[in-house]
């Protein structure tokens, strides 16, 4: 089963058909995880602010906070000795209690970047993932916080030792510490890792550190720092759990993965997309989703291949505005910058920053850059390093698409229409939209996807007639849900609001990042 359980089919105009290129996730990705009292693993989920529980053995998974809930981007989980679970917030800096009765109380709201949490008896651990972030221990009845380190760079998911010492790795340094709880100085027990983001200790009290840049999970004798590794998974890597003697790791994919004997590895969970956002299409017809933290390539009957992500040499940053500019090459937008990105190069050049929330990106016939900045209601054209305001005062402006003759257009999701960029001001083209998102100029017809009438119309641009080519697209928030806004938190990403993109291929087949499930649809004229 996926994440999305609207269960309506989708329903297509006559002539089209509907394949999906991807299957639906089953989560919002995966980062903390924690084994609970009943034996299921816990998989704390910051993109679609849900945690799920995973029967290892069944394979059977059960949401136990859902997006739209009081938990708001859960990144790592720990339960206290009544069963109840704690849970860091990432973009909200909170920690909350999630009682065995299903209730959720906040516990504290001042912890930018909280992120690692674990318990040591009744004593509970907490840390914040930034740049000059803390190490402290929390109060579980409210007290202020005990600060046991401070101005560190990126602490992750942390874990108490045998030793009694509270290992903590360092993203900043690329290492791992520890320190006594109750004073001392702290000690550098491994370094030149592989981007460490989680430690945990396994029946022999080794180590066991997972590495989001090398992809490698690690077994570290702590006494020596010395290393072996374990498996050899990918890029991407975020925490891990034992269930009794069983290794699991998460993958910010969503792919939950066992580590077996000699370094073999079984997929428990299989990934999938967080969103997907925006795509695009090359020259030769091959799909490219932006998915925030990964881009990946669909070449024709191909699978997703992953061409770069956040912690590969390079990567420009957290992508949402994605459009192809010539073979390998990229305009992308994301937080308030807009850069020409070249993943075979491993090279991105910024061509503007300091913007707001920027969706989508697209580029004139005659080479301008125009790119939607949610946050200041404004479309800005990029020339030269610098941002030029072409529109102003939009409510929500997301899609941005270019005619055939260099004129600019717009979707307006706060006001439930598409206008055309002028030179004194926007003139609207298309209205009585709920909500659109992504659009797409092809053959002289204009295609939109309309988030919350979950549609995709398209618009004869001569003669504004309109036709639904299909309905019940799983695309947006499920029907009743209002999803908190995810903040983000520098210098992974701004807040990261969906944008549910599409794009032509040349044969004129249509695609759609259908985010509430998590897959990519082709919508196709029927042979």
């Amino acid at each position: 089963m996926s994440r999305f359980t609207d269960g309506t089919s989708i329903a297509t105009a006559d002539g089209w058909t509907v394949t999906r290129l991807t299957p639906p996730s089953r989560l919002f990705g995966a980062n903390g995880l924690r084994t609970g009292p009943d034996g299921r693993v816990y998989i704390a989920q910051v993109a679609g602010s849900q945690i799920s529980a995973l029967d290892v053995d069944s394979g059977q998974l059960e949401t136990v906070s859902a997006k739209g809930g009081p938990i708001v981007a859960p990144d790592d989980a720990a339960f206290d000795s009544r069963g109840d679970l704690y849970v860091t917030e990432y973009y909200d800096g909170r920690v909350s209690v999630r009682g065995t009765d299903g209730t959720t109380r906040l516990l504290r709201d001042d912890l930018p970047g909280a992120n690692g949490i674990t318990f040591h008896g009744n004593r509970l651990f907490v840390d914040e993932c930034r740049i000059g972030g803390r190490l402290m221990e929390l109060d579980p009845a409210g007290g202020a916080p005990k600060v046991l380190l401070d101005g560190l760079p990126m602490p992750n998911a942390l874990e108490v030792g045998p030793d009694g010492k509270l290992y903590y790795p360092l993203l900043g340094t690329n290492e791992i510490w520890r320190i006594d709880p109750d004073g001392g100085e702290p000690e550098r027990v491994a370094a030149d890792l592989g981007g460490p983001t989680a430690v945990k200790f396994d029946a022999d009290g080794m180590i066991v550190s997972t590495q989001v840049g090398a992809g490698q999970v690690l077994r570290i004798d702590p006494r020596t720092g010395d290393s072996t590794v374990l498996a050899t998974i990918g890029p991407g890597l975020d925490n891990l759990t034992f269930v009794g003697g069983r290794l699991f790791v998460s993958s910010f994919t969503g792919q939950i993965t066992e580590i077996l004997a000699g370094g073999r590895t079984e997929t428990a969970l299989p990934d999938g997309l967080t969103w997907p956002l925006d795509l695009t299409v090359g020259p030769d017809g091959t799909l490219f989703v932006a998915d925030g933290t990964f881009l990946l390539a669909i070449e024709p009957g191909g699978e997703p291949q992953t061409l770069g992500m956040l912690f590969s040499p390079g990567y420009p940053g957290y992508i949402r505005g994605l459009t192809s500019t010539g073979p390998g090459e990229f305009v992308v937008a994301g937080n308030g910058t807009v850069s020409r990105y070249r993943p075979g190069a491993s090279e991105s050049e910024v061509l503007v920053e300091g913007l707001d929330q920027l969706y989508g990106v697209a580029v004139s016939p005659s080479g301008v850059v125009a790119v939607a900045d949610l946050g200041a209601g404004t479309v800005y054209t990029v020339r030269d390093g610098a941002a030029e305001a072409a529109a102003t005062g939009l409510q929500d402006p997301m899609g941005v698409a270019f005619t055939a003759d260099g004129t600019c257009l717009v979707s307006e999701a706060g006001a439930g229409r598409i206008v055309s960029v002028t030179s004194s001001g926007v003139d609207t083209l298309i209205d009585g939209l709920e909500r659109p998102q992504g659009i797409l100029v092809h053959d002289r017809r204009l295609y939109i996807l309309d988030v919350d009438a979950k549609t995709l119309i398209s618009v004869d641009l001569e003669t504004k007639a309109q036709e639904v080519l299909a309905r019940n697209l799983p695309v947006g928030a499920p029907a009743g849900v209002t999803p908190a806004p995810l903040r983000g938190l520098e210098p992974f990403s701004g807040p990261q609001g969906p944008f549910a993109g599409i794009a032509a291929g040349p044969d004129g087949t249509i695609y759609i990042a259908a985010d509430a499930e998590g897959s990519v649809l082709a919508l196709r004229v029927a042979s």
